[in-house]
């Protein structure tokens, strides 16, 4: 008798490999594979167009009422900016994603804005950059905390702050932002000024700057240097490595030896997993260069 072809179990067959298309984008698809460490959330196009995965799927929704939406990390909840006041009060608006209960957190007053969502690592918290717009440019004015559990919010005002000032969470729980040619970390409660790391660069944004160990902390390396990516030791604030590459932009890390960067490829553009020397491993989609003069951005959880 001969034996036919092993069958392995189902539970140890590994789920094919996914192509999900984007819709708005212009034909996009972000190929995915079993065993990834991020696994795309969000995007959006600007301001303008918003689209949120579904929790167990693969297909978008346009979300219509917000301008930006952010998966928490363990996935539980959702955070979007509403496209406009109601009320002449800016808010956060919460959503269970077992449940799609939504909460309305009000956050600031018009004409402040508080948007730029950033989780902290253990989903507790929310920051938002808080601006406002005088003589037709924006200034950013301090910062936003949303506790999660309790649905409150504690807007914290910061004097002469950048331009570029963004806030965004430290795997300690302070939140950082640009300061001069470098990063400053300030105090959530308060705001106030724990430490700052001067000529490091600026932080690449806008997913968080620090690699999943929070060992390494991504800059846009200072004009005294060629290279463009700098990596940051955030225990001494000194620059411990350049990588020779220059990537359009960062969307974050992949996994600790890899950042997600927009690479220029043949007059468009891909979306790039680069290791710390410098070369392109995998290229998960491509980019038309429509979508990315739309102002595309991606959001990632980790798996």
């Amino acid at each position: 008798m001969v034996a036919g072809p092993a069958v392995a179990p189902a539970a140890l067959v590994a789920p094919p490999p996914a192509e999900l298309v984007l819709p708005g984008t212009g034909g996009m698809k972000y190929h995915e594979k079993p065993g990834d460490p991020v696994r795309l959330a969000a995007y959006g196009l600007g301001t303008r167009r918003t689209y949120l995965r579904s929790a167990t799927g693969n297909s978008f929704t346009r979300l219509t009422t917000l301008s930006e939406v952010s998966v928490a990390p363990d996935g539980r909840w959702t955070a979007g900016v509403p496209a406009s006041y109601r009320s002449g009060q800016d808010v956060l608006v919460l959503t269970g994603r077992a449940t799609g209960q939504t909460t309305r957190v009000r956050t600031v007053r018009k004409p402040l804005t508080a948007s730029r969502v950033s989780w902290s690592r253990d989903g507790r918290r929310i920051a938002l950059t808080v601006e406002r717009k005088s003589g037709g440019k924006w200034r950013v004015l301090g910062f936003t905390v949303v506790d999660v559990a309790a649905k409150t919010a504690r807007t914290v005002r910061i004097a002469g702050l950048p331009a570029d000032a963004a806030f965004w969470w430290s795997p300690g729980g302070d939140l950082v932002s640009a300061h001069g040619g470098g990063l400053r970390f300030y105090r959530h409660t308060d705001g106030a000024v724990l430490r700052t790391f001067a000529r490091v660069g600026l932080p690449t944004g806008p997913e968080s700057s620090f690699s999943p160990s929070g060992k390494r902390l991504a800059t846009w390396c200072p004009s005294r240097f060629d290279e463009q990516l700098c990596l940051v030791d955030p225990a001494t604030g000194r620059i411990a490595r350049r990588v020779d590459a220059r990537p359009e932009a960062l969307l974050g890390w992949w996994d600790e030896r890899h950042v997600i960067a927009v690479m220029a490829h043949r007059g468009a553009y891909r979306l790039s997993v680069l290791d710390l020397r410098g070369r392109v491993t995998r290229v998960p989609a491509a980019l038309p260069a429509r979508a990315w003069a739309a102002e595309l951005w991606l959001s990632f959880t980790r798996t």
